[in-house]
């Protein structure tokens, strides 16, 4: 193990002037739902969320409508603990639901909405949702054919009240709202592994709570702040830190459907943006663009869900005068290190452990700037996998650190850079992938004997899919464009192949294991 980081005195760094870290509680409001009751009351009549259908929700608007959607899942039979399905484009319906799910107790499982039939059922029996939030028909078909009898509820959540009223009735609601405690689960994230389906982690509400409480610290986030939002909400970067931190401080957000830069640049303006949330390919548009500039009026931009380039990182100062602020996340534990708000942001860096998380590198001896396996610990970070306790075991060290299964290093004055992953996890555009998933839909095609997915470094994307392909019958081998049809129909567009090589077979070592860092592409390709 290295030499242990001193805690709290490395929390400071994050702390504005005269904080003190050995004060935190990240907890003490006890939950998120808690914490934003209590802002709405405070101040109902403040614009909190903005989309392009509906234009400006308030507080109390904010208030009244997830207290009549928390009535009518009531009503209709679901309860705390219940698992609840969302899976939609950003729009203040949405945060409506999403608010009133976490009210009512609920456990939301959010769904990318690009997943298609298969992947989305994977999902479904392993949640088994009582409920289930999608604002397209086919992927409500697909639900109610997977799990007969599952509550599907499009972007109205057009059920009767708890009075058996039309949907449009009364915000009262019989069952208790924000009444969760810490430990109760709040997200079941299904987070990307390297083998296998995806598992489902469990996040608490004191874990939802400690994260947002640490970024909110951090960042100096105040009430005065205006986030420019278009990450999905299906993604914890844009729900779990995005949304949930807006709410926590009492700021505002205005939601995009997605990233087109002259529409974010646009609206940064239009609405007088101070912060904007983003993944390193957003990044690198922003800086080939003429108008890079236009980002000098933001008071911070953070990126993350994969790694910052230096360059990028030095380009986007000179260009736009920004000093992007980088952090490192998780499904499992949120948000764990961010370089300073103050302090140096250290291009290569993902920074400083937040406010309550601890690091240490497994298997890296005692001294700093060796190499070792990140390992975390604090509030943040969940208890275990759904019904997985094989996996939640083999997750945990014995002393309770949670295995990252990234590898890192640490600079002579704590700061933390990633080196790259012990698993073969690959990253692009900020989602992630696994190969396993890909090989197993490419192998399932009747022309593909043999499948190996990597990840190959984009300055765009991060990594792009790379997929070498040994054929059945090596004198009909497949199409390039048959492949891609194949993936159209099983894959989400980000777990696609983009980068397509055909091979006379995969290099393996002496027990059949595919070497894939000795994979490259034939000469030509």
């Amino acid at each position: 193990m290295t030499e242990p980081l001193r805690y709290p005195d490395v929390w400071a760094a994050h702390l504005p002037p005269g904080g003190d870290p050995a004060a935190l509680d990240l907890t003490a409001r006890r939950s998120l739902p808690a914490a934003w009751a209590a802002n709405r009351a405070a101040a109902p009549e403040r614009p909190v969320l903005h989309d392009r259908v509906r234009g400006w929700l308030t507080n109390g608007q904010l208030e009244a409508e997830s207290a009549a959607v928390a009535a009518r899942l009531h009503a209709a039979g679901l309860r705390p603990g219940d698992r609840f399905l969302m899976s939609a484009a950003s729009s203040a319906e949405l945060v409506v639901a999403h608010v009133a799910a976490l009210r009512l107790g609920l456990v939301v499982v959010p769904t990318n909405t690009a997943y298609r039939e298969r992947e989305i059922a994977h999902i479904l029996h392993d949640a088994d949702p009582a409920g289930a939030f999608v604002d397209d028909e086919e992927r409500a078909a697909w639900i109610r054919a997977a799990r007969p009898g599952t509550l599907v509820v499009g972007p109205d959540v057009a059920l009767p009240d708890a009075g058996g009223a039309p949907a449009a009735a009364s915000a009262s609601s019989p069952a208790p709202l924000d009444a969760v405690a810490p430990s109760d689960p709040a997200i079941l994230g299904y987070t990307s592994g390297t083998t296998g389906a995806p598992k489902g982690a469990v996040l608490s509400h004191g874990n939802l709570l400690a994260s947002a409480e640490a970024v909110a610290l951090a960042w100096r986030w105040t009430a005065a702040d205006r986030l420019l939002l278009c990450l999905p909400l299906f993604h914890a970067h844009g729900l779990c830190v995005g949304l949930h931190g807006t709410l926590l401080v009492g700021a505002s957000a205005v939601l995009r459907p997605g990233f087109d830069l002259d529409g974010v640049l646009d609206a940064i303006a239009a609405h007088g943006a101070t912060m904007f949330f983003g993944v390193p390919t957003m990044y690198h548009r922003f800086a080939a663009s003429p108008r890079a500039g236009e980002l000098r009026w933001l008071r911070l931009c953070v990126s993350g869900s994969a790694a910052l380039p230096a360059d990028l990182h030095v380009r986007l100062q000179e260009t736009a005068g920004q000093r992007v602020l980088e952090r490192y996340g998780m499904t499992e534990t949120l948000m764990n290190v961010s370089n300073p708000h103050d302090g140096e942001r250290r291009p290569g860096s993902v920074g400083l452990p937040l406010p309550g998380c601890e690091v240490r590198l497994a298997g890296s001896g005692e001294s700093r700037g060796a190499e070792g396996e990140i390992q975390l610990r604090g509030p943040n970070v969940f208890a275990g996998y759904w019904r997985n306790d094989e996996a939640t075991r083999a997750s945990f060290t014995g002393d309770g650190w949670f295995r990252s299964g990234d590898l890192g290093t640490l600079d002579p004055d704590g700061y933390l850079r990633i080196l790259g992953r012990a698993k073969e996890l690959i990253i692009s555009g900020g989602f992630n992938v696994y190969p396993r998933e890909v090989e197993d839909v490419l192998l399932a095609h009747p022309a593909v004997a043999e499948a190996a997915v990597v990840g190959t470094p984009s300055a765009e994307w991060g990594e792009v899919v790379t997929a070498f392909v040994v054929a059945a019958d090596p004198a009909a081998p497949p199409a390039e464009q048959e492949l891609v049809a194949h993936c159209e129909r099983e894959l989400a567009a980000f777990k696609r192949p983009r980068l397509w090589h055909l091979v006379d077979g995969l290099p393996r070592n002496a027990l059949g294991k595919v070497l894939k860092h000795d994979l490259t592409p034939p000469i030509g390709s």
